[in-house]
């Protein structure tokens, strides 16, 4: 082995090897499936951080149950993100001064797969650099030929079920796109904007009624003035009408439940056209509903001459001025409001009435929730399965259109009536519906929703609608891990597809995953500057490369110089290169049950410095194996021994234990205390002593380096899914020392409980031996007395459970503690001591330490300590201090003046000990 552990010069020959040679493939054993399904990253992008966790989880999964010997699917692919991908195309021709309707469809669409081949590698790639071992050979994309036939197909039931129609209705509009959108595209941000009151004047002229709206645009569309039913301010008007504003229309108050009597003035303008709320007062009504806007947010043909053609915000500022002109205007006020926003455009989003195709979601909702009510799909952690109920509980129709051009064309045809026909193409429509070859039929225009073809994905990627084997045999899959945000959008609507057209549950189990944050809880976003890039923490990145990373795609700059301080302040050296190991196990440990996740690059280093003890342990192992007959049958176990088995076959069941409860944070940390406390700490320490022992028995011996490689191959493998490239490095080396015939750990078999390991007696005797050892040293660095000299160790009031376990580790002692002798005696020399249970502990101190030197020296730590704390203690006992320093700071300087304390009182106890020394 290399003496230093270099990630660089390992990992990427590595996973090339293991792809190579098929290892990732499903199919391999004949065991119990496990399948799991890749949440498709969409084509248009890179592997963000929230992704490299979740591959991490999905992949420690993976090689767990692989090596579990299970028939083991991770089933990878890309979605085509209708919106995104069309924008970035659109974005590409509009610089070169071309726009889409200038190519007409066809060529547009050739244009978006061009560059999907171009940029569809770069997820590939980053999960390749990640480790990640998804069966490659199965990869598929949303927009393949197979999967587009498994989402005409299932429209095509459902519209034939009478669960798909199209209708008219409010939707998200996006106007710069011109198209709907999911409320997974809505970002609703605080802003500070106005609100506006008007009179609006009573038909009879007995008075005016007053109303309040943030969009004084939208008054135009106005069909009704709405009151709650029991204000009695008001119960005299109900029924009676108002004269709008700016129009020559009346329009009726009404009442209804849904206005709020202590609101603002308890009166509310219905727009159903512009208003989610509105539009179903107007269907409990039966009101009117009048758009006034265009695709493109400009107002329409049904607003007063005046006013058409004006862009909504230009209208709002002159409607604004007419009606103070007309006296209507009452007063303006600031107001704090939340405005919706499309996550592509930026734009604010409209509530639009348009034609569009709705997926009855309400009734495909039903046994969705009884499946999770019944226990065939659980939730961890189980309380999420509370935020699913409250969504499929109160389910709108889905609106599955959007009007783009890249995405799967719905299959439906219309005739020059309007009259609708869906089917697979216009032949087997024609062939459906026994339509004549004079009757001429145009195609639907618009596309689905992307979320329409994912919420087939664990079932379409199998190959359905065909009858597959491997549908048969994946199908529900095993678990599917994913974050909570897309709980409503993605794994419902998988959940009732699942169940639909599978008439079973798509996945057993649902483990929802925290959102990764930055180190102090901030969300990561490019105009924090705070973002991370994976392969930035596996290979490293310098400061000004990370500035220029993080600043390129930034427009203004304001923004820029604010990212570039940002970056400056938290990464003044840039990025260390980590390697893939360090940050897997950095994202496997905070994986706990926390809703957010904060992710410091400091904890990486621990993960690293883990790497490198696991490296260097590997070649202290070895080192120390000459001698050795890995066929030798005879072996004597010591008691150090039977306790490294025992506590790593505690570590075992652990592991075995966390995986099931998708506990992957106690996965690490149970794998990190055992190698590097036990096994490393003080096995190794074990193993030396024994092995440096000239009259060690020739059996003992074998079993001591027996158990040094064999548990270090066990390690090996038990860490592997968490840390698959340095274990598999590591492990080239150790099988030529094993029995193992595996050519990877990839194909080992992953340690399992055996209950003949189990030595709770040498747990025991390795428990009082550490104690004896740190005790022992831990007095040699109080009195501070010479590493390399050996001193003698007198026992007093010993146990015969102490001199029984003495005998059997006594050498251990000599050498671990540089002990020269043990003395189990009444009469002890002068000496510093300790106590273990009832027995006592001396280290006679005669020649072993100068004591005036030692009190010199205590004496100046002394007057050290006595500064530090006087100094500490009258700023804590200043009043002004503790009422203007910020809290955190005040408890830190709690903590240090509590640190210096307790080593004062340590210093004291070593004073006493020397004046007992004295006196003697």
């Amino acid at each position: 082995m290399q003496k230093n552990y270099d990630p660089q010069e390992i990992e990427q020959q590595c996973y090339k090897d293991w792809e190579a040679k098929g290892y990732f493939q499903c199919g391999n054993t004949k065991g119990e499936t496990f399948a799991i399904m890749l949440p498709p990253p969409n084509v248009t992008g890179t592997l963000h951080m929230g992704h490299g966790f979740q591959h991490t989880l999905m992949d420690v999964l993976t090689r767990y149950h692989r090596m579990m010997g299970d028939d083991t699917l991770w089933q990878p692919g890309t979605d085509h993100a209708g919106i995104a991908t069309q924008m970035v195309v659109e974005r590409q021709l509009n610089n070169q001064g071309v726009s889409r309707h200038d190519l007409g469809r066809e060529k547009f669409i050739e244009k978006i797969w061009q560059w999907k081949e171009y940029s569809g590698n770069n997820i590939g790639k980053q999960m390749r650099r990640l480790g990640t071992s998804p069966d490659w050979s199965r990869e598929r994309f949303t927009m393949d030929e197979g999967l587009s036939e498994a989402v005409a197909e299932a429209f095509i039931r459902l519209y034939e079920d009478g669960l798909a129609y199209r209708g008219e209705r409010l939707v998200n509009w996006d106007p710069v796109l011109k198209t709907a959108v999911s409320d997974l595209e809505v970002v609703q941000e605080e802003e500070k904007g106005a609100l506006w009151h008007f009179s609006y004047p009573l038909e009879d002229g007995s008075g005016v009624i007053e109303i309040a709206t943030t969009r004084p645009e939208t008054m135009l569309g106005d069909v009704a003035v709405a009151v709650h039913p029991e204000d009695a301010r008001y119960k005299n008007l109900i029924g009676k009408k108002v004269k709008l504003p700016l129009t020559d229309r009346l329009i009726p108050i009404i009442a209804d439940d849904y206005v709020e009597k202590e609101f603002g003035t308890g009166c509310v303008k219905i727009t159903p056209a512009h208003d989610f709320n509105d539009y179903e007062i107007g269907k409990r009504h039966g009101l009117e509903i009048i758009n006034i806007l265009t695709p493109d947010a400009t107002l329409n043909d049904n607003v007063p001459e005046k006013y058409r053609g004006l862009d909504r915000f230009e209208a709002r500022k002159i409607i604004v001025d007419d009606l103070e002109q007309l006296g209507f205007l009452v007063k303006k006020q600031p107001h704090t409001l939340k405005v919706p926003r499309g996550d592509r455009t930026g734009v604010i989003l409209e509530p639009y009435l348009t034609k569009q195709w709705f997926v009855k979601a309400s009734q495909l909702a039903a046994p969705a929730i009884e499946a999770v009510e019944a226990g065939k799909t659980r939730f961890v952690p189980d309380n999420w399965k509370n935020t699913y109920y409250a969504w499929m509980r109160d389910l709108q129709d889905w609106c599955v259109s959007r009007q783009l051009w890249w995405g799967h064309r719905i299959p439906a045809w219309y005739d020059q009536s309007g009259h609708i026909y869906v089917g697979k193409d216009e032949k087997d429509i024609r062939q459906k519906y026994q339509l004549s070859d004079d009757v001429v039929l145009t195609q639907e225009e618009d596309v689905f929703d992307t979320w329409f073809s994912a919420a087939l994905w664990p079932f379409s990627t199998l190959g359905w609608p065909q009858k597959t084997p491997e549908l048969e045999k994946y199908y529900p899959t095993s678990v599917l891990i994913t974050g909570f945000d897309i709980i409503f959008f993605w794994v419902a609507r998988m959940m009732m597809f699942g169940l639909y057209f599978m008439k079973d549950v798509p996945f057993k189990d649902v483990y929802i995953t925290g959102l990764i944050r930055d180190a102090e809880g901030q969300k990561m976003s490019k105009s924090k500057g705070n973002v991370l890039d994976p392969i930035d923490l596996i290979d490293g990145i310098d400061l000004e490369s990370l500035i220029k990373k993080r600043t390129e795609s930034l427009m203004q700059p304001q923004m820029k110089a604010k990212v570039e301080k940002a970056t400056r302040k938290h990464f003044p050296d840039g990025i260390a290169a980590f390697g893939t190991d360090a940050l897997r196990f950095t994202f496997t440990a905070l994986a706990s049950t926390s809703r957010d996740i904060s992710f410091d690059v400091a904890r990486m280093e621990g993960y690293r410095n883990f790497c490198n003890k696991l490296w260097n342990a590997s070649r202290f192992v070895m080192m120390n194996l000459d001698g050795f007959d890995q066929n030798h049958t005879s072996l004597k176990m010591g008691v150090a021994e039977k306790w490294i088995w025992h506590q790593l076959n505690e570590t075992i069941a652990a592991a075995h234990k966390h995986i099931a409860q998708y506990r992957f944070d106690l996965l690490a940390q149970c794998i990190y205390d055992f190698v590097w406390h036990q096994y490393c700490d003080w096995y190794l320490e074990l193993a030396k002593a024994q092995l440096s022992d000239k009259t060690i028995d020739l059996y003992h011996k074998q079993a001591v380096q027996f158990t040094l490689i064999q548990v270090l191959e066990e390690v090996l493998k038990l860490a592997h899914p968490v840390i698959p490239f340095i274990t598999e490095e590591i492990f080239k080396q150790v099988k030529t020392y094993t029995k193992t015939k595996d050519d990877s750990l990839m194909l080992s078999a992953f340690p399992c409980f055996d209950e003949n390991l189990i030595d709770q007696a040498s747990v025991e005797e390795v428990l009082w031996l550490q104690k004896v050892i740190i005790s022992i040293r831990t007095i040699r660095a109080e009195m501070n007395i010479k590493p390399s000299l050996e001193i003698p160790l007198y026992l007093k009031n010993p146990m015969q459970s102490d001199i029984d376990k003495l005998a059997k580790t006594q050498k251990i002692i000599q050498y671990m503690a540089k002990v020269s002798s043990v003395t189990i005696s009444d009469d002890v020399p002068m000496s510093a001591s300790d106590v273990i249970g009832e027995m006592e502990l001396h280290i006679p101190l005669a020649g072993l330490i100068d004591v005036e030197a030692e009190r010199s020296r205590l004496e100046k730590e002394k007057a050290k300590l006595d500064k530090e704390i006087t100094r500490l203690s009258g700023k804590l006992n200043n009043q002004k201090f503790i009422a203007n320093a910020p809290q955190d700071v005040v408890e830190k300087e709690k903590q240090k003046l509590a640190e210096f304390e307790s080593k004062y009182g340590k210093l004291q106890q070593q004073f006493d000990k020397l004046a007992s020394l004295s006196a003697h």
